[in-house]
């Protein structure tokens, strides 16, 4: 299946997840910035709340592709996740990890007053939680974003994606309390590849939909 573009995966989205539309506790947070768009159109046809979740990958020492955590909206309690065990095999020490923390929490800080303004912070205790993104690839984005999460003691924390790699779907599944999608191909290269416009969402793009 090839989506028209990220509206229409949405609407598409939205049909799956019908048997949540109405509940009070239920909320939508999206990942910016394409996720935001998806997240409109489920906000909007469950009757719920949207927001945003803004995570930011630890990159290891000399591999800044390599994720050995990630760390969460500044406004929430919550701790950084650490994979402890990766972390120590690159060679990571103590402030190695401080200076990065700083840094990205001055990063999501930033993230958080561009998309969020003044709006409070989020209290997710005993919601139903739907983490959404245009697609997931390799997973480490929402893997993270469902374990920061977690330690806001949702009720429920379902993932839902248009599409997702056949290989990611069993990871997300061990973290996640419900998994919904339309797609998860083997044959996966990009998210991309399964939309026909898939234009890169401006900043004042989320900011526009974040305050309708």
């Amino acid at each position: 299946m090839v989506f028209q573009n990220r509206v229409e995966a949405g609407k598409q989205l939205a049909t799956k997840l019908q048997n949540y539309k109405g509940i009070e506790s239920l909320l939508v947070l999206s990942i910016p910035r394409g996720g935001v768009v998806v997240g409109r159109e489920l906000a909007k046809a469950l009757g719920c709340p949207l927001d945003v979740i803004i995570t930011k990958k630890i990159p290891a020492p000399g591999s800044p592709e390599l994720a050995i955590g990630a760390v969460g909206p500044t406004s929430w309690r919550g701790e950084p996740v650490i994979d402890e065990e990766l972390a120590a095999k690159v060679g990571t020490d103590e402030s190695y990890m401080k200076y990065q923390i700083a840094n990205i929490k001055n990063e999501i800080r930033r993230r958080e007053r561009t998309f969020r303004g003044d709006k409070p912070p989020l209290n997710l205790k005993d919601k139903i939680v739907i983490l959404t993104d245009d697609g997931i690839a390799t997973g480490a984005t929402m893997v993270a974003a469902v374990e920061i999460v977690r330690q806001q003691e949702p009720k429920k924390i379902i993932v839902a994606v248009p599409v997702i790699a056949r290989d990611s779907l069993e990871k997300i599944a061990a973290f996640a309390d419900e998994v919904v999608y339309l797609e998860a191909p083997e044959l996966f290269f990009a998210v991309g590849q399964f939309y026909r416009e898939f234009g890169q969402v401006s900043d004042e793009t989320v900011i526009k939909i974040l305050r309708n």
